[in-house]
């Protein structure tokens, strides 16, 4: 079963059981895959697995970052609601990699495509996010590549 399929079939589980908060989540992301589906509609294709990760990373991301801005402001209850929305999108992600899997993946990527500079970072980058979409905060990762490739 692809992920879209799993979405849905867990949509349709939470709609049965009514949790509301759950619908509404699965709900967000459904409608974020239609506008990348939109948005490719012009070449004939939609949305596959890897895009489908890429979304719901950046929605984690975005939820983070909301939880964090609300933590700040005081408004606890809303801080709550984006973490727990961070929980419901994280059950369709892979599994993050630690720390050394990460330092081998890119090890691996800059062996792989014999990058030797910093101009090389965006092929090792490519490599990365191909592989590891959804398991890689690419954030932290980037000056690592840098200084591996420095």
């Amino acid at each position: 079963m692809d992920l879209r399929d799993r979405l849905n079939a867990r949509l349709k589980e939470a709609m049965r059981d009514k949790d509301q908060k759950r619908v509404g989540t699965l709900r967000l992301i459904n409608a974020a895959v239609k506008d990348r589906d939109i948005e490719l509609r012009s070449d004939s294709k939609t949305a596959g697995s890897p895009e489908i990760l890429a979304i719901m990373a950046k929605m984690v991301k975005q939820r983070h970052e909301s939880a964090r801005a609300y933590e700040e402001a005081g408004r606890l209850e809303l801080a709550e609601q984006e973490l727990a929305e961070i929980d419901i999108i994280e059950e369709f992600l892979p599994k993050k990699l630690s720390d050394e899997e990460v330092e081998a993946a890119v090890v691996e990527a800059i062996a792989e495509t014999g990058a030797n500079s910093v101009r090389d970072m965006g092929k090792v980058m490519g490599v990365l996010k191909g592989r590891y979409t959804g398991q890689i905060d690419f954030g932290a990762v980037g000056p690592l590549v840098k200084a591996r490739l420095a």
